[in-house]
């Protein structure tokens, strides 16, 4: 992709599933990159496979401290920041009647406020020189799902976030979040057995869920030079999973 070589790259939750495949893609493109993650032994895999990442943080995005910590020491290590993967999130598969104000708190905390969070404090240092940011929505905001009252709920928040963001940092800071479908990630195999998963299979036009690589392929596209005027979008990879009514489900 134009105009990554050299960037300066941000990625929260890159010890696992997309942000992973994040953290190969951005380093194939000659980036610069750190991680965020809570997961500390997840960290340490990761920089056992790519141990030319600049610099791994463990924190949780949902504590604004620890998150304006984090960028405070990137300040030193790398003097800013071009491009943040804003890809942190988690998942609890439950009923709306079972789902706890504990449950529900934590995944809004990561999903919506560490969004919120990482985003915030990555704006204020781009003002001046612009960057981008690209925010982890999901299809799951834009249509009803059951099981994941929470999830949605944060991931709708998300989008509505990144259209505002884009319309006040503009024009010096694009914004945009991806919106994926069904993606085979450890996440997604921690909550669907095989029967499940053939299933949904079954409904995606394509017959298959998406690969995290490739989730990865559409943020280098969209923090890149060859996407200069794509702001303020929610950026569908579903397989065409959204594109029928109800009678296509």
């Amino acid at each position: 992709m134009r105009g990554l070589q050299g960037k300066r790259v941000l990625i929260t939750g890159g010890a696992s599933g997309i942000g992973f495949a994040s953290v190969e893609r951005f380093l194939q493109e000659g980036c610069a990159i750190a991680v965020v993650d809570r997961d500390r032994k997840a960290g340490s895999r990761l920089l056992q496979a790519y141990p030319d990442v600049a610099d791994l943080q463990v924190a949780d995005v949902s504590d604004e401290r620890a998150v304006a910590q984090v960028f405070a020491h990137l300040d030193d290590v790398f003097g800013g920041i071009d491009i943040v993967i804003n890809n942190a999130g988690i998942s609890i598969r439950h009923r709306f009647l079972d789902l706890s104000a504990a449950e529900w708190a934590k995944v809004m905390g990561v999903n919506l406020t560490g969004v919120f969070n990482v985003a915030q404090q990555a704006a204020k240092r781009m003002a001046k020189r612009g960057g981008v940011i690209i925010n982890m929505g999901s299809t799951n905001g834009m249509v009803g799902h059951p099981f994941y009252a929470d999830y949605n709920a944060s991931k709708a928040g998300v989008i509505e976030l990144t259209r505002t963001m884009a319309l006040e940092l503009a024009p010096k800071i694009r914004v945009v979040a991806v919106c994926p479908g069904y993606v085979l990630t450890p996440m997604q195999k921690a909550e669907y057995t095989p029967a499940m998963l053939a299933a949904v299979n079954r409904k995606i036009p394509l017959r298959r869920h998406a690969t995290p690589e490739e989730i990865a392929s559409l943020f280098a596209f969209l923090a890149s030079d060859e996407a200069p005027y794509i702001t303020g979008q929610a950026i569908v990879i579903d397989g065409g999973e959204t594109a029928g009514g109800l009678a296509s489900r």
